[in-house]
């Protein structure tokens, strides 16, 4: 490439060159989460761009930094549209853009939205191994039938290799047995899924579940079926009600950027008035900051709110593979000649 051209990654192609990577995509996640403990990275908060009189749908930017072995700079620029299932199509779509750590200028354009779910389901696979006690485990509950959770699992199979059996509760049942299907079509490695009719029935029957649905407003108010430590993977944010969150050990990816826009944590600073219910982030324990758990009794939540140097380091290596492949499309000048050496 030279400069002035654009690399651009389609869909697909970002799924062929991830395929398989999973463990690669963990790493990753976790190399950025301790250079971003180190104070090595710039993550403004994501700006939400909303509509008047429609409080579901959403565009978010997330610009981001990232140094260290990274010394990457980008945006993603993800939609949430949820009544797009209505219509067959993805809920969410997304895009990122690479600059230059050179000149500023833009380097790389691809679908985001593959890349979105995989780091997603990557950092909650990673927590989920760091937090969770039971090595062995081969059972995790499921609510929310979704593309998210579906890459999770995905992930969660690549860190622990003996889990078989998924415990799943969406709203819609028709979801849930599409959901049901994919898997069982896609993932050899599950031998078993039970679809529960209510969420009391999921918590009961595991010690690892994951939250990924689209709803705004808390509703899951009594956990009292899971067993004392437990790991719950909030990966939604908005499902756990505040006096929950105050009971339990609080883990996150970033304490300032998840106590905002009406998340459960950001529910429960309000209800108390400080932060110190949340223990600390995933990048410190990654460190060896503090410890995994406060308590092996304890029940721990971990809430990501999803940083976008997470996105903006699969990314760099996502492009990294599609030079060294040939995959992707060169535009060439794309930018503009300068100026100074323009005739016109």
């Amino acid at each position: 490439m030279n400069q002035g051209d654009l690399l651009i990654i389609t869909a697909n192609e970002v799924i062929s060159l991830l395929e398989g990577r999973e463990k690669d995509i963990i790493q990753i996640v976790s190399d950025a989460y301790k250079v971003h403990e180190r104070g090595e990275s710039a993550v403004p908060h994501s700006s939400f761009l909303r509509f008047p009189d429609d409080k579901l749908n959403r565009i978010i930017a997330l610009p981001a930094f990232l140094g260290g072995q990274f010394n990457v700079a980008g945006i993603k620029w993800v939609a949430s549209f949820p009544k797009n299932l209505q219509q067959g199509i993805n809920r969410a779509s997304a895009t990122i853009v690479l600059n230059s750590m050179e000149t500023g200028q833009p380097e790389v354009f691809m679908d985001a939205s593959i890349i979105n779910g995989k780091r997603t389901a990557a950092s909650a696979a990673l927590a989920a191994q760091c937090l969770h006690a039971d090595k062995k485990l081969t059972k995790v509950g499921i609510l929310g039938c979704g593309f998210i959770n579906f890459e999770i699992i995905r992930f969660l199979m690549a860190v622990f290799p003996q889990l078989n059996q998924l415990v799943l509760y969406d709203i819609d049942i028709d979801r849930a047995e599409l959901f049901r299907d994919k898997i069982q079509q896609q993932f050899e490695q599950i031998e078993e899924v039970t679809i529960v009719k209510d969420i009391p029935a999921m918590l009961s029957q595991t010690e690892l579940v994951s939250l990924a649905t689209t709803v705004g407003t808390a509703y899951l108010a009594d956990i009292s079926q899971l067993q004392p430590g437990s790991t719950i993977l909030n990966v939604s944010l908005r499902d756990i009600t505040p006096e929950i969150i105050l009971q339990c050990d609080n883990v996150t990816d970033d304490i300032d950027h998840v106590c905002r826009a009406q998340t459960s944590l950001h529910l429960a600073e309000q209800q108390v008035g400080n932060r110190n219910f949340i223990r600390c982030s995933l990048g410190s324990i990654l460190s060896g900051k503090q410890p995994v758990r406060k308590a092996s009794t304890d029940i721990s939540i971990f809430s990501p709110f999803g940083l976008g140097i997470l996105d903006i380091a699969l990314a760099q290596s996502v492009s990294k593979f599609a030079k060294e492949t040939g995959k992707g499309m060169n535009v060439p000048s794309f930018l503009p000649e300068s100026w100074i050496n323009s005739n016109s």
